[in-house]
C-alpha cells in the first residue's frame, strides 16, 4: 500500500513525529527555567522563554512572563537551557561508496539535542537532497538536524583544473570548498585562487605539504582534524615539510604518516605557543574533532556489546566491522600518543585564544552520530577548557563562524528556538549536556518520551 510521505517519513518514531506536527501550532512556554548565557559566562535564574513559530519572542522574569492561553507550557523549574549543539562536521552522504545516504543517523543528532550540523563531504545530487530534507523538517514531517552548510571535496591533480572543479562545485550549491591532505601545494593554491573569484571560502584538511600557519595566512577558513598542528608544534617542522616537497596524492599520505612518530616525539610548547598566537590572530578557525582521536586511543574490544550498535543501519554495522576488524588485526601502535599530542595542543590553542568549534566525524567507526558531540565537549573539557568554553565551541562560535549569530547561537528575543532543556547544570559538569528532558528543534518539542522514541 503507498503511504503519503509524512507517514512514510514518520514510520522510525510514529509518537515523535505526531509530536512535531501538534507541538508547531502552538506557543510554547518553558517556564521558571536556567537560561546559560553562553555569550556572556552568566546564567539568568528563574526565566520564563517564550516561543512564537520558530522563534524565540521573549526570555522575562518567571515572575513577569506572560504566557499566552492555550500555549504548550514545558516545566523548567530545577532545569537548565541551552541553545541547540551544533557538530561542525559530520558526513551525511556516501559519495566515494555510493551507498544510500546517512537519512539514519538525523534522528540520532536530534536525540543528543544536536540542532545543526555542517556536512564535510556532499556532491550537487546530495545538496539537493538536504534541501529536501529541510523542506520535510520545516513542515513538520522529519526529525532532523538544519544543515547549516554543505561543502563539496575539491579533487584535482593538476592546478590547471582549479577553475574548472571550483565552477563545479559553486554550481552545484555547496557553501565551501572541501580540500583534503593529500593535495599538492600547486593544486591548493590554485583552489585557492579559483575559489576567491566565486566568492567561496575553502575548509577542511590543511594539505600535508603546507604549514599550518602558511594555510592561514593564505585564507583557509578552516583547519580540520588539528591537521599540521603536529607538525606545527613540533620542533621540526621544516625538516618535515621539506621532506614532503614536490609530493601529492598517495605517496605525499604516505610520507606523512611515515613521519608522525617523529612529530609526536618532537612536540615543543614553545613552538607551539608561537604558532598559537598567530593562528589566534589570523582569523582561522579549528574544528579539531577530539572524538575521533580519543576512540581511535580507547578501542572498545567489541563494538557490537554497545548499546547503540543497534541505532546504526545494516551497512553501517557491516563498514564498521570490517574496519574495526582490521584495526584488531593491525593495532595503530600511535593512537594513544596521538590523542595526547592532542590534548597538549589544545590546552595550548586555548591560552591562545584560537577559535575553536566542535565537530566530530561522525559516523567514522565508534563515533555514533549525536552522542560523539557529547563526548567531544568532555573531550575540550579534558584538554583544559571549562564546560562553558565547551558549550561555546558547540553554539555561539559556529553560529559566529557561519555569520548566523544574529539568528541563532544563544538564547534571546528573535533567534531560532532550537533548545535543549537539561536536568542538570552543564556549567559545573559539561557532562550533563547528556541529562536532556527536552529538544526543541525549531520551535517544536519534542520530550523525553518521543527523545527516547528516537533512540529505539
Amino acid at each position: 500500500m503507498h503511504l503519503a510521505t509524512p507517514m512514510r517519513l514518520c514510520t522510525l518514531a510514529t509518537l515523535a513525529c505526531m509530536t512535531l506536527r501538534m507541538a508547531a501550532a502552538a506557543s510554547v512556554a518553558i517556564v521558571d527555567t536556567t537560561v546559560v548565557d553562553v555569550e556572556h559566562d552568566r546564567d539568568a535564574t528563574h526565566r520564563t522563554v517564550l516561543v512564537e513559530g520558530d522563534r524565540i519572542t521573549s526570555v522575562a522574569a518567571a515572575n513577569d512572563a506572560r504566557i499566552p492561553a492555550g500555549a504548550m507550557r514545558v516545566d523548567g523549574r530545577g532545569r537548565w537551557l541551552i541553545p541547540g549543539l551544533v557538530d561542525m562536521h559530520v558526513h551525511l552522504f556516501n559519495t566515494v561508496s555510493h551507498r544510500p545516504p546517512n537519512d539514519w543517523a538525523l534522528p540520532l543528532f536530534v536525540a543528543n539535542g544536536v540542532t545543526g550540523v555542517r556536512e564535510m563531504s556532499a556532491d550537487a545530487q546530495s545538496i539537493e537532497l538536504l534541501r529536501q530534507w529541510r523542506r520535510e523538517t520545516d513542515a513538520g514531517e522529519r526529525i532532523a538536524p538544519r544543515v547549516l552548510a554543505a561543502g563539496i571535496a575539491a579533487r584535482i591533480s593538476d592546478a590547471t583544473d582549479a577553475r574548472r572543479e571550483v565552477a563545479a562545485i559553486a554550481d552545484g550549491g555547496a557553501d565551501f570548498v572541501k580540500v583534503f591532505s593529500e593535495v599538492g601545494t600547486p593544486e591548493w593554491h590554485a583552489l585557492l585562487a579559483a575559489a576567491r573569484e566565486r566568492g567561496l571560502p575553502v575548509a577542511g584538511h590543511v594539505p600535508a605539504a603546507v604549514a599550518l600557519l602558511d594555510a592561514a595566512a593564505q585564507g583557509q577558513r578552516t583547519a580540520e582534524h588539528l591537521m599540521q598542528a603536529y607538525e606545527a608544534c613540533s620542533s621540526i617542522e621544516g625538516t618535515l615539510l621539506r621532506e614532503r616537497t614536490g609530493l601529492a596524492g598517495q605517496a605525499l599520505a604516505d610520507l606523512r604518516d611515515a613521519q608522525e612518530s617523529r612529530a609526536l616525539d618532537a612536540f615543543d610548547p614553545r613552538a607551539c605557543s608561537r604558532v598559537a598566537r598567530q593562528l589566534a590572530a589570523s582569523g582561522q578557525w579549528h574544528v579539531p574533532t577530539l572524538a575521533l582521536p580519543w576512540a581511535e586511543a580507547h578501542r572498545a574490544a567489541s563494538a557490537d556489546a554497545d548499546p547503540r550498535w543497534h541505532l546504526l543501519r545494516a551497512d553501517e554495522r557491516a563498514r564498521w566491522s570490517r574496519i574495526l576488524g582490521e584495526l584488531a588485526a593491525h593495532p595503530d601502535p600511535l593512537a594513544g600518543r596521538r590523542w595526547q599530542g592532542a590534548r597538549s595542543i589544545m590546552t595550548v590553542f586555548r591560552r591562545a585564544g584560537v577559535p575553536m568549534m566542535t565537530g566530530t566525524d561522525a559516523p567514522m567507526p565508534e563515533v555514533y552520530p549525536g552522542f560523539s558531540l557529547q563526548d567531544e565537549l568532555a573531550r575540550f573539557v579534558d584538554a583544559g577548557y571549562t564546560p562553558r568554553e565547551a558549550l561555546r565551541a558547540a553554539t555561539l562560535a559556529p553560529a559566529r563562524f557561519l555569520g548566523q549569530d544574529a539568528t541563532s547561537g544563544s538564547i534571546a528575543p528573535g533567534k531560532r528556538a532550537d533548545l535543549v532543556l537539561l536536568a542538570a547544570d552543564p556549567t559545573r559538569d559539561v557532562r550533563n549536556t547528556r541529562r536532556i528532558d527536552t529538544v526543541v528543534l525549531g520551535g517544536r518539542v519534542l520530550r523525553r518520551a518521543e527523545l527516547d522514541a528516537l533512540l529505539r
